[in-house]
């Protein structure tokens, strides 16, 4: 269902996920990059301590302490996202920009 509604850089929206190695679908939290053309590039974020990343508090909002997993960007479209979560602090997201500049470079 398209809400119209336009998602932005540092939302983290609640979508259900297909993973590769499966057919079964699986509501996670995601990092929105960016939109464009209906599409919405997105990081995958993890409640598992051990993976390496930009950590999220529960403080800040989220069900578990978590990990924005830098390595995980993927596209989905809006009819898979559920609901937004929050919206990271503006420090958190020059955190995540910087770390994606290191990556590119």
């Amino acid at each position: 269902m398209k809400s119209g509604k336009k998602y932005n850089f540092g939302e983290v929206v609640l979508a259900e996920m297909q993973f590769t190695d499966s057919q079964e679908t699986k509501v996670r939290p995601v990092l929105v990059l960016f939109e464009e053309y209906g599409n919405i590039i997105v990081i995958g974020i993890t409640s598992n301590p051990n993976m390496k990343g930009i950590a999220i508090t529960r403080e800040e909002g989220l069900a578990f302490n978590s990990i924005i997993k830098m390595n995980y960007i993927m596209t989905i479209t809006e009819d898979m996202i559920k609901k937004t979560l929050l919206v990271l602090s503006e420090q958190k997201k020059d955190k995540v920009k910087n770390e994606l500049l290191k990556r590119i470079k």
